[in-house]
């Protein structure tokens, strides 16, 4: 089984939906003793485009975007969501709203790195979400993400290449551009065995579900 997911890393909707995958996960483990686990690529998506590589004030990003008190009501809904999940919100940590270019190359390197079974990608994936959404860091800096990729287990050799290469932005650009093209207009996006998709997040069940209708077309 492989699963791909499109996401961005400022979405929260992501994180939520990245618990919601491996809750799903382990159900299937638990209905397939012995089965190979599915194997997860995650794919890029940017929710805002059109930032510059300096980003923007978070609290001028939310107004723009959601307006005061609509935002207020977005992330009370999207912070007991995530509670559940036991992931804790801290979105008035957030300072800055980062352009995810730069983020998405560091988690494509990361899955050209390694094998699924390492797990290097998902960590990569999983630092910059924790980083962004519950410590408030500042991914508009190159030093932090220097700092996180390789805590994460990144050579950091290898993420200051990354960083500098006009092609590894280029290649994130182009993927965005194709999810795109096959109808993806929000995250995060499941795609199951190239097959099935899900859009949004739907809640382990609903995912659990979408795995095995995969397979049973596969069979």
């Amino acid at each position: 089984m492989n699963i791909d997911i499109i996401s961005d890393v400022v979405c929260p909707w992501c994180f939520v939906g990245k618990r919601q995958i491996e809750a799903a996960l382990e159900l299937y483990a638990q209905q397939h003793p012995g089965a190979d686990r599915p194997s997860i690529t995650w794919r890029p998506f940017q929710l805002n485009p059109q930032l510059s590589a300096e980003g923007m004030s978070r609290q001028e990003y939310v107004v723009q975007k959601f307006g005061a008190a609509r935002a207020k009501d977005i992330y009370a809904r999207v912070a007991a969501v995530g509670a559940e999940y036991g992931i804790a919100f801290a979105f008035d940590k957030i300072a800055r709203q980062p352009n995810t270019v730069a983020l998405h190359s560091l988690i494509g390197l990361a899955g050209s790195q390694a094998s699924q079974s390492d797990g290097l990608q998902d960590r990569v994936k999983e630092a910059f979400l924790r980083a962004y959404f519950l410590e408030g860091v500042d991914l508009t800096r190159t030093e932090s993400l220097v700092e996180i990729a390789t805590a994460a287990g990144l050579d950091q050799a290898k993420v200051e290449q990354c960083l500098a290469d006009p092609q590894s932005r280029l290649a994130v650009e182009q993927e965005d551009q194709r999810a795109r093209a096959i109808g993806v207009e929000g995250v995060p996006f499941f795609i199951f065995n190239g097959k099935v998709a899900v859009s949004g997040a739907q809640g382990p069940d609903a995912l659990l579900a979408a795995m095995r209708q995969a397979e049973s077309k596969a069979a």
